[in-house]
């Protein structure tokens, strides 16, 4: 794992399987930078309330905790799958899940137009898999 910063935001990015994670409040900040201010509600709070995903991926270990970790869909019919940590630490997102989340937004919320430089560059680094 390594950090890749953003506008003071350090995420951290596996090189090898292209998955990231937002410890507690980093997504949050990153979404408050192209949705005014909004993105700042507790997203992992949010996300824990979702029902478990039915899925046969092999359930993650929190980084911190180490407790395994709820999958859950975040993006309905476009089954964005992540890894929610039960105590709050952070989400995992498998590679190519922060794109497929970005793209959800983007076609959900056209009035991200003004930010489209925060939107390509976490295309450009946590692009999905071609």
């Amino acid at each position: 794992m390594f950090v890749v910063e953003f506008q003071q935001i350090e995420l951290d990015y596996c090189g090898n399987c292209h998955g990231v994670w937002f410890d507690q409040g980093e997504l949050e900040l990153l979404l408050a930078k192209v949705m005014h201010g909004d993105g700042a509600k507790p997203v992992i709070n949010s996300v824990l309330q979702i029902e478990d995903a039915a899925s046969d991926e092999k359930r993650r270990r929190c980084p911190i905790c180490r407790r395994t970790m709820k999958k859950v869909n975040v993006a309905g019919d476009k089954h964005v799958l992540i890894d929610a940590c039960v105590q709050q630490d952070g989400l995992w997102f498998d590679g190519g899940e922060v794109d497929h989340l970005i793209q959800f937004l983007e076609g959900n919320s056209p009035e991200h137009s003004g930010h489209s430089h925060v939107f390509n560059f976490i295309k450009e680094v946590f692009k999905a898999d071609s």
